[in-house]
């Protein structure tokens, strides 16, 4: 059941994730409950048990060490309750399993804070109080899984009345719809049928929901606008509880629970033995950990910043279809350039070293040049693993590795890669290749590790990047009516040219970087960018800023015809 239950999230990921409007419209519920469930199956394999109680605990245990985001907490929750309802139990009938689906939404309400319905937990406490019901009809465990289906699909259907801002955009609750799915896989194995995915439409809205006849569809959080996100950090973190590390306090649940609500919403608090999971979303994710380290060690933190993951959504929702279908998310990266020798060579370690990551022949070429050892093949269209980055890392021979991540959807990966290394290595998060460029350009050899962070970060804050692609579908992205097969113009994340012409959308757009001035102009040219074209552009750019030196190279990029750079 479980196997069948995330094989049909799995494949519904994307679907999902389009769905996720609430607490915060950042796209990523369904990304979420994927690798919570991922994390329970890996950790059931390996510890299956004919006793069903001893499966369920492994399961449990798994889930709640990969729990992620909102609806996975709660997705750990409703099976950890599960696993304690049948702990003793070596099988199950009706009656149990019916019993076991309450305690697991009985489980996941206590973990809470503020729980609101019309989200996974409506549709949870729906099925399993159908289940409880349904059982004095039925002594058939596969029948009485066809009804708790059937009652989670109606809770869904009616989320939207329960949660404004869902009957706002016109979609069903994306936690709520992962776990319809979850159930349609149990159901399946139960009978022995594939799942049948069934994707729930808001009442009326059906053919605007993602998967509801639409080539292309529109993500609910396109609805959406970035400000309306009060608190911006994605919080999470486990702490290994350590009894006396301050003197005088000890771990309670509830009271840290009432703390942890100081800091913002969204917060869930699971402790569980000598761990506690924590989930929130906060303005000052600092200050939190500060107070939780208080209780012991933390592991396992993880901070997004949702309003950068909301922006580049609705910027998605504008590139080209290739970003989303033609490269193989899954290809492992390669490196562009010679790598460093691996640290077994024997000879002394330099002082620094630094791995980039680059798409395109010219970029990896022109951030080798700068100084990079490594340089991971990945961006838009291909990110690679935090096991890509740590392999990178390791064949650096220096004594302090700086990572480039040059794109906003690398940079926790990086940060992640740093966390399971022994060795020094600093995470500089540039978000473009420019800035990442920028970065390189500002190192300095002589100085310290702190001194090179620093004067890094400044260099990033103080680059201008921006891109040029197009758009495969009309949309209106920050107040601009966008066509499809416009060519767009993205300045530091923010749509401000669509334009039908290439050269006037490059223009609008140098005309937004270059507001403030600028002395050095850089221009990165694609792989899809026509060499007259390209001379086109010098020449404009050299007649509108006579005052700013240009330099012109061949990036090889795929996915943006170009690439600027203004300092």
């Amino acid at each position: 059941m479980i196997y069948k239950g995330a094989e049909a999230l799995h494949a519904n990921v994307a679907n999902v994730n389009a769905l996720n409007v609430f607490p915060v419209p950042d796209g990523d519920t369904g990304t979420n409950m994927n690798m919570t469930l991922t994390s329970g199956v890996e950790e059931l394999k390996k510890k299956t048990s004919p006793h069903i109680g001893k499966s369920a605990e492994a399961l449990s245990k798994g889930l709640l060490m990969g729990a992620r985001g909102n609806s996975g907490v709660i997705l750990s929750q409703l099976f950890r309750g599960f696993a304690k309802a049948v702990q003793d139990a070596e099988d199950i009938d009706v009656h149990k399993f019916a019993a076991a689906l309450q305690q697991g939404v009985d489980t996941a309400y206590k973990a809470v804070v503020k729980p609101v319905e019309g989200t996974i937990l409506t549709v949870a406490r729906e099925a399993a109080k159908h289940a409880v019901a349904s059982v004095r009809r039925s002594s058939d465990i596969g029948e009485l899984m066809k009804e708790v289906l059937a009652k989670a699909k109606e809770a869904l259907a009616r989320t939207p009345e329960q949660l404004p801002v869902l009957k706002q955009v016109g979609v069903v609750d994306a936690g709520g719809q992962g776990l319809v799915l979850i159930y349609e896989g149990f159901a399946a194995a139960l009978s022995g049928d594939m799942p049948v995915a069934s994707l729930i439409a808001a009442p009326g809205t059906a053919a605007d929901l993602p998967g509801h006849g639409t080539a292309e569809p529109r993500s609910a959080q396109a609805h959406m606008a970035t400000e309306d996100i009060e608190f911006g950090y994605c919080t999470e973190f486990m702490i290994r509880l350590e009894p006396g590390k301050t003197p005088g306090l000890a771990f309670d649940e509830l009271s840290f629970r009432g703390e942890m609500e100081k800091f913002g919403d969204s917060v869930l608090v699971v402790s569980d033995d000598d761990l506690v999971k924590v989930h929130l979303h906060a303005e000052h994710p600092g200050e939190v950990l500060t107070l939780a380290q208080r209780f012991g060690e933390l592991v396992k933190i993880k901070i997004d910043n949702m309003r950068e993951q909301h922006t580049h959504i609705l910027e998605e929702g504008a590139a080209p279809a290739t970003s989303h279908h033609a490269a193989p998310a899954a290809q492992p990266a390669r490196e562009e350039a010679p790598a460093a020798k691996p640290e077994a060579s024997g000879k002394p370690a330099k002082p620094y070293g630094f791995v980039a990551v680059a798409a395109g022949d010219g970029v990896a070429a022109i951030l080798s040049s700068l100084g990079a050892d490594v340089v991971l093949s990945g961006g838009q269209t291909m990110n690679p693993s935090t096991e890509d980055i740590v392999s990178a890392i390791k064949r650096v021979h220096a004594e302090t590795v700086f990572v480039l991540p040059n794109n906003s959807n690398i940079v926790l990966a990086a940060q992640q890669a740093r966390d399971l290394l022994d060795r020094n290595v600093i995470v500089i998060p540039t978000k473009t290749i420019p800035q990442g460029m920028a970065a390189l350009f500002a190192f300095q050899a002589g100085a310290t590790a702190e001194h090179n962070t620093s004067v890094m970060e400044e260099a990033i804050a103080r680059v201008h990047s921006g891109q040029v692609t197009y758009a495969v579908r009309d949309s209106q992205i920050d107040g601009m009516d966008i066509r499809a097969g416009d060519y767009l113009g993205i300045h530091n994340n923010k749509i401000v040219a669509s334009t039908p012409e290439l050269l006037a959308t490059c223009r609008q757009l140098l005309d937004s970087m270059m507001a403030d001035g600028g002395e050095v102009v850089t221009v990165l040219t694609g792989a899809d960018a026509a060499e007259p074209v390209t001379s086109q552009l010098a020449a404009l750019i050299e007649e509108t800023y006579p005052d700013a030196e240009l330099e012109v190279h061949a990036g090889g990029q795929p996915l943006y015809y170009y690439l600027f750079s203004v300092e």
